[in-house]
């Protein structure tokens, strides 16, 4: 014993849910954005399920049937003739449809209807035969008013059945075919050839228009297709014939079967395949609309990059070093200025004017932006700003020039993640993110650290040399002094207690011992504590190429696989949202109690 009312009124609530969730997931699509088709089509079915929800809640069913056609087919000739009277404008002079007109028992309130029947001509009667049956003359589909088009299409997703109506001219026209295979997925389908009078010859093909027509429709699935051959003019005419007036016409046929063919359980069946149509064109869509997985493709990228990152490194630093290399001297005298801050008294002095003269005409230091105090003549004034002197070194290279290294850096990126099977377009704005956040100072802040790396080296040495350094450097600070104190302090007493009259040698002589101390120390200082731009270059520019390979890797690297985590993840919402598409619709399907109307529907791919 079959039960259609609580089939339907449990599907009302899934579909309800079903339609809240479809709407959470297409918002929460983000990362992996529908196409434009995909988008339209789910925002359809979206709107059918909410109807078809509505529609399942009210308490009592009814079965929409749509005439559809093109111009001057016959539709509203048809829709008079069910009725027995013209309540559909039809005429010789006027064969366009241009206002829906909605044919409906009195029974069923207008508020009840959908929204989109609610602005058509309604038209009640009292036909109890047609109780549960809602007949609508559509617009005709080859309207050239837009508005017309607009309304059939509004109106043909609400349709249960819709009655394709054609002619000997136009039953498998383009544009009305395109769109009965378009809504075939939609509802179910029945055919009229009017105006048969007129089909009773071969066409070119040498087939009958029927005969051209039901051939067509085997093609497109429609094993058995249901089509009434009708004169519909001709009962309009003459209502209260008993007799076809031709050879097989069948409009008495398309009367009965509309009036009891469609009886309750054919009406809850139709309802229910419908819905089961509309759920597999959900799933259709959602397993078209799938997003990728991408963990593999990201491990292999990462890999690939990871060499690319190693290249560009190993490019960038060897023309940063050409760059350091053309102020050797400058670099020189930082760390020399460096050391010469340990130092104090007479030898502080002459290193700091030995230094002044060895960097005179010094290209670097007049480019960078120094604030000197112009009354100090301490080293300390003289002493070049480490991050100005990067920042000089960056800018003598070019900033734009580093930045057009990372931009062509970011696009075989790009064409290495497109190879491995990401798509450009997906991977396209977080590498451009990154480029624009990163810039030329990714380059700085490498140099930067390699740079503070070696002056850390040289500031921490092993404890014998720090010994033999901190010895040298309190024997240069005090030495020279004692040296000038102790020749003075000489002649001061030949002069006083021995009344010794000392020559202009004897009064120089103090200043030339300590000058030639002075010159002494700076050899041992410059054999103890030395800086030698040749003698660290090639350690420095690995510490610039690990420290750029690593911070490409940091900027770049995890890229791939964020991407993929955040599709993985839409994946997963888009497979929950599949899984309980397909739960719903195997629930409907094993609850499906009748197959009369089989061949409503044509089979599909």
């Amino acid at each position: 014993m079959t039960e259609p009312e609580p089939l339907l009124r449990t599907l009302a609530p899934l579909l309800g849910n079903l339609a809240l969730e479809l709407q959470n997931w297409k918002d929460s699509r983000q990362n992996f954005p529908l196409s434009l088709v995909a988008k339209s089509t789910v925002e359809g079915l979206l709107q059918d399920l909410r109807r078809r929800s509505e529609a399942l809640q009210i308490e009592r069913l009814s079965l929409v049937i749509a005439f559809m056609g093109g111009t001057g087919v016959g539709k509203s000739s048809l829709l008079n003739a069910l009725a027995g009277s013209p309540i559909a404008a039809s005429s010789v002079t006027r064969p366009t449809t241009r206002e829906p007109v909605v044919y409906y028992h009195h029974s069923l309130r207008p508020e009840n209807l959908d929204p989109a029947l609610r602005h058509c001509r309604l038209v009640s009667h009292d036909r109890e035969k047609l109780h549960e049956k809602i007949l609508v003359d559509t617009p005709d589909l080859d309207s050239n008013d837009l508005e017309n088009r607009e309304r059939l299409l509004a109106i043909l997703p609400i349709a249960d059945i819709v009655l394709y109506v054609g002619s000997q001219e136009k039953y498998h026209d383009k544009l009305g075919w395109d769109l009965f295979k378009q809504q075939r997925e939609r509802s179910a389908f029945a055919f009229v050839l009017n105006k048969w009078d007129r089909c009773l010859h071969n066409i070119a093909n040498g087939m009958r228009p029927d005969q051209d027509l039901i051939r067509d429709l085997k093609q497109e699935g429609f094993e058995n297709p249901i089509l009434f051959r009708t004169m519909a003019a001709a009962w309009v005419e003459n209502p209260d014939r008993t007799t076809p007036p031709a050879e097989n016409e069948q409009f008495q046929e398309l009367v009965l079967w509309i009036e009891n063919g469609l009886n309750k359980l054919e009406i809850e069946a139709i309802k229910a395949r419908g819905i089961g149509q509309l759920l597999t064109q959900l799933e259709k869509t959602l397993q078209e609309s799938m997003p990728p997985d991408w963990s593999i493709p990201a491990q292999n990228i990462q890999l690939t990059w990871k060499g690319l990152f190693e290249e560009e490194a190993e490019q960038s630093a060897d023309q940063l070093m050409q760059t350091l290399d053309r102020h050797q001297l400058e670099i020189e005298h930082h760390f020399r200025v460096e050391g010469q801050q340990r130092f104090r008294g007479l030898m502080a002095a002459w290193l700091g004017l030995s230094t002044k003269v060895r960097t005179m005409g010094s290209s670097l230091r007049d480019q960078l932006p120094i604030p000197r105090n112009p009354l100090s003549k301490s080293v300390e004034a003289e002493k070049p700003n480490l991050t100005y002197l990067i920042q000089a070194c960056v800018s003598s290279t070019g900033e734009k020039v580093l930045e057009k290294r990372l931009e062509g850096l970011a696009n075989r990126l790009l064409v290495s993640a497109d190879q491995a099977g990401i798509a450009a377009n997906q991977i396209n704005a977080p590498i451009t993110e990154s480029r624009k956040e990163q810039g030329a100072a990714l380059y700085e802040k490498s140099l930067m650290a390699a740079w503070q790396d070696l002056d850390s080296d040289r500031s921490s040495p092993s404890v014998p040399k720090h010994l033999l350094q901190t010895g040298v450097i309190q024997v240069a600070n005090f030495l020279p002094g004692i040296v000038l104190i102790a020749g003075y302090l000489y002649l001061m007493w030949n002069f006083f207690v021995l009344n010794t009259q000392p020559s202009l040698f004897q009064v120089i002589l103090p200043v030339l011992l300590t000058l030639i101390v002075i010159l002494l120390l700076q050899l041992v200082v410059s054999w103890v504590l030395p800086f030698k731009w040749t003698a660290v270059r090639e350690e420095f520019r690995r510490t610039i190429l690990e420290k750029t390979s690593r911070d490409l890797q940091l900027a770049f690297g995890d890229i791939p696989e964020q991407l993929s985590s955040r599709i993985l993840l839409e994946r997963q919402k888009t497979e929950t949202m599949l899984k309980n598409t397909q739960d719903v619709s195997n629930w409907l399907a094993s609850r499906e109690n009748a197959i009369a109307v089989r061949d409503l529907y044509g089979k599909t791919e």
